[in-house]
């Protein structure tokens, strides 16, 4: 496993990170125990979740279960770079959500606690909160750095503007100021490539690409539907849509030889800003099929036929739509 630097800080991850919004919800603890185990056995030791995932069967549960595993010792948590987000909404009262100071110091303080560990590796702003000023947002991320709570601190989806709008008031107060960015990102959406990936660029930032799958889309859907498998409802209406792409999409990768899924990952990868797109693998195997994205080498001519079959906006900012 060849680990990569996030953003320009010194602390290194895995190129893929695995991702947990499934546990739980779609899949058990012991399925969920089984793939974070397989994760650290591969290498992974990335992982990401959030203080609302597993909403459905109850607030804080997926990160429930990341805090049991670590429980079980054995060097879990020691291994882990943990990321977790504050922002969506835990609690029916007016300030149990966005970014407010007591929101995120109550927030961390209980995914401290559900998670049972003494810090969170990468502490996510899940959205930009327009009706917060920053100068709040960094005093408190502050105060958790200090305490020792929180390590670094990084953002999703966050527009270009947000991102520079964020660290010019993390640098005024001498912070170190965001790290990472999530964003969605997969070869059928691309319109991040226009300011965010620059800004990302200029000011340090590791993309962490969300969905690089897109949703399944980009999973070979086409033939699991020739076996009979049927997709979801929403991808099925973006296979409406994009049927003749998808339908070059699949052929080339048969061309190459390599399954579509890990051929998205594998462009992802290509690009320098990249970090670690994030994996929702259901089972062990499907995570150790992953694998096979940091092994495959793109080509030239290889990215300039992705490129013809998902065009992007046409670069960056302002070029891509003005001299």
């Amino acid at each position: 496993m060849e680990y990569r630097k996030l953003g320009r800080t010194g602390l290194r991850v895995s190129p893929l990170c695995l991702g947990t919004m499934n546990f739980g919800p779609f899949t058990t603890e012991a399925d969920s125990f089984a793939i974070m185990d397989k994760a650290l056995e591969v290498g992974i030791n990335f992982f990401d979740t959030a203080n609302v995932y597993g909403r459905q069967q109850g607030m804080g549960v997926t990160e429930q279960i990341v805090g049991r595993w670590f429980a079980q010792g054995g060097g879990r948590r020691e291994k882990t770079i943990i990321a977790t987000k504050v922002y969506g909404k835990m609690a029916e009262w007016p300030n149990g959500s966005r970014l407010s100071a007591a929101h995120i110091k109550r927030a961390c303080e209980e995914s401290l606690r559900r998670m049972q560990v003494d810090y969170i590796d990468l502490y996510q702003m899940h959205h930009v909160d327009r009706d917060t000023p920053w100068e709040e947002v960094w005093q408190a991320m502050d105060q958790l750095v200090r305490e020792g709570k929180v390590i670094y601190v990084g953002s999703s989806n966050f527009a270009g503007w947000h991102i520079a709008s964020a660290n010019a008031a993390a640098t005024a107060r001498h912070s170190l100021g965001l790290v990472s960015e999530q964003s969605l990102y997969n070869l059928n959406a691309r319109m991040i490539e226009l300011e965010v990936i620059p800004a990302c660029q200029s000011l340090g930032l590791g993309l962490i690409p969300w969905s690089p799958l897109a949703g399944g889309l980009l999973g070979g859907v086409l033939k699991k539907e020739a076996e009979g498998r049927r997709a979801g409802e929403g991808v099925q209406k973006a296979l409406e849509k994009h049927r003749t792409r998808i339908e070059a999409w699949e052929a080339f990768c048969a061309e190459l030889g390599e399954a579509p899924a890990d051929v998205a990952l594998a462009w992802l990868l290509h690009n320098p800003v990249v970090t670690a797109p994030i994996i929702g693998p259901r089972t062990a195997e499907q995570l150790t099929g992953s694998l096979r994205a940091t092994e495959i080498k793109l080509s030239a001519d290889a990215l300039k036929r992705l490129d013809e079959i998902f065009p992007g906006p046409g670069g960056a900012a302002p070029e891509a739509y003005a001299w």
